[in-house]
């Protein structure tokens, strides 16, 4: 597959096959009076930090926030998109995909700054990575050597493991490992349009989660282990939902309901909190909204459209 924007990567080609509702539409969203009463400055007082991506013109770069550094810090300058950053388990690093060598590849920063450095070389669009819980291991997506495919690799000897393969008109998406670090859950527009999958790592069996007339895409696991991601439906529309399932039971709870697109969960280390993307204002920002009653706070201003936040692990 050729290089693609992550944002759109997922996306724009399922629409045009038909596969799939789960691309971000434009400001056509803005067809009703917005609901933005949940959605003010403010904070709850508690510590937090953010990376996030902020896209200006076409060029995004990786920006940090936090309780105690309200003016989003810059954290990485090159032509081209740098974005999807997460954090690695003790919070020292964060492990990011940039187009800045021509293709997408994999590198990583300190959330202080300095010079990030290349994971891996090579002329493949790699990208989308999630750190294990323990830390030695990366999932992510790569076409080297065939269609795009999710993989593993050992951080301490590099070794690659193939865990799924759907063929070569396949967009995957979002990889995220489960708290106890035995599932990997991603999506894909395999045959029947986009849909959330869980792979168990022991078994490698894989099985959808997502119901099959509404698909779902932006999977991410929660600290007590409900499974969250996008729900739009494969017809698309000017809203999506960020709902949570248990995936023993099969409970489910919409966490995040706004007359919007919704996008990019990512949850507090304590698991009180999520942050997202929302266009409920006309372009994207990024919100953090308590679990427990809803409250919101925005948490970007200003020009640019502002996606995928990862919140800081606590020391």
């Amino acid at each position: 597959m050729g290089t693609r924007p992550p944002r759109s990567g997922l996306l724009l080609l399922a629409l045009v096959l038909g596969l799939g509702g789960c691309g971000r539409g434009g400001d056509q969203s803005r067809r009703e009076t917005p609901v933005v009463a949940a959605a003010v400055p403010g904070d709850t007082g508690s510590a937090w930090e953010l990376v996030y991506d902020l896209e200006i013109e076409g060029d995004a770069d990786l920006y940090v926030i936090s309780s105690a550094e309200a003016t989003p810090r810059r954290l990485s300058e090159s032509p081209g998109y740098d974005g999807m950053g997460r954090f690695t388990p003790d919070g020292t690093r964060i492990i990011f995909s940039s187009e800045r060598t021509g293709n997408w590849q994999l590198f990583e920063i300190a959330p202080e700054g300095g010079e990030a450095r290349r994971i891996r070389v090579n002329q493949a669009t790699e990208y989308q990575a999630d750190p294990s819980p323990d830390g030695t291991t990366l999932a992510f997506l790569t076409n080297l050597d065939g269609p795009e495919r999710l993989v593993t690799m050992d951080l301490g000897s590099g070794a690659l493991r193939e865990l799924v393969r759907h063929g070569n008109r396949t967009i995957f998406g979002n990889p995220s490992w489960s708290p106890d670090g035995g599932q990997i859950a991603f999506s894909s527009n395999w045959r029947i349009g986009h849909q959330v999958y869980v792979i168990d790592l022991g078994t490698e069996e894989v099985r959808r989660i997502s119901d099959l007339m509404s698909g779902g895409c932006e999977p991410r696991f929660m600290p007590d282990g409900r499974l969250c991601w996008v729900d739009r439906g494969h017809l698309g529309g000017s809203r999506s939902h960020l709902v949570a399932r248990d995936l023993g039971t099969g409970e489910e709870e919409v966490l995040v309901d706004w007359p919007a697109l919704n996008y990019d969960p990512a949850f507090s280390p304590d698991g009180t909190e999520i942050a997202f993307a929302s266009n409920i204002t006309g372009e994207y920002a990024i919100y953090r909204q308590r679990l427990a009653d809803g409250q919101a706070w925005r948490v970007t201003f200003g020009p640019g459209s502002a996606r995928y936040p990862d919140y800081r692990p606590t020391p």
